[in-house]
């Protein structure tokens, strides 16, 4: 039999952690950001997850076979070219796949030494090149973070990541210190005005030492030549000339994992407290 003061209990008798509608008030927002920051901090400590390499670009992007469908089922002039245009961007999801697949298989996210796993991949967890790198992770066998975030135009986690390291996010904000506190290396597929907003925004913590010197790569030569003009930047001194070598470009997967190497790429990495 249900006790008296149990059926009688109403809203006003909720704890505070049950009641959803306080914890939505707009008075409530810093704890919201600070629990939407420790769920996924203690979601990746949970599983050993040490440090990442962070893949970003094109949501637009298909896989080759897709791509093809979508050519031969398009219909009238503009549709067709549409679908050729984002069909040259299967070639950056393949490169994708493959990146990931190397860097899982050789940078330590197969491999956890003392519980720690180094080098995971980690993208925003949607379609296109985010879905390519968790794909190719898949491939190699390694675990792969996706850090999702709440769109109006609801985007759904992909189905390769590890559904242990699937965190969503209602804020930017939080999701980018997630990106940025683990990452080891950053790499860069052609993309749109996501891509070049976390592109920007890991060059600035790089160039005003805010961050470790973390590798950054850029994929795609002409792309990245065709969209931004990081010569004239430099030419008229809102950037250091210097500051050119922040980043390096290049045009395959193999190539783009020599460079991290090259640029001091590490397995063993202290587990980062900020």
């Amino acid at each position: 039999m249900q006790d008296r003061g149990q059926k009688d209990r109403g809203q006003d008798d909720l704890l505070s952690f049950d009641d959803l509608d306080f914890l939505r008030r707009e008075e409530m927002r810093a704890h919201r950001l600070a629990l939407e920051f420790a769920r996924a901090d203690l979601g990746l400590r949970d599983q050993g997850i040490n440090s990442t390499i962070v893949v970003f670009g094109s949501a637009r992007a298909l896989a080759p076979r897709a791509a093809r469908r979508r050519i031969e089922n398009a219909k009238g002039r503009e549709a067709v070219a549409v679908a050729k245009r984002l069909g040259e961007l299967a070639v950056w999801y393949e490169q994708a796949r493959e990146f990931a697949k190397i860097v899982s298989e050789r940078g330590g996210a197969l491999s956890s030494e003392r519980g720690v796993r180094e080098n995971v991949i980690a993208t925003g967890g949607g379609p296109g090149i985010m879905e390519a790198a968790n794909r190719g992770a898949a491939d190699a066998g390694a675990p792969s973070i996706g850090f999702n975030i709440r769109l109006p135009a609801e985007q759904r986690p992909n189905k390769f990541l590890t559904p242990e390291l699937s965190f969503d996010f209602h804020y930017f904000a939080v999701r980018k210190m997630h990106f940025a506190m683990r990452a080891n290396a950053l790499s860069v597929f052609p993309g749109g005005f996501g891509t070049m907003d976390e592109l920007f925004e890991i060059l600035t913590l790089k160039q005003t030492r805010k961050t470790p010197a973390m590798p950054i790569i850029l994929f795609g030569r002409k792309y990245w030549k065709n969209v931004v003009n990081f010569e004239a930047l430099a030419g008229l001194g809102t950037i250091e000339a210097q500051e050119l070598a922040l980043f390096e470009i290049v045009d395959s997967a193999e190539e783009g994992w020599r460079a991290l190497v090259e640029h001091g790429l590490t397995v063993k990495t202290p587990l980062r407290e900020a």
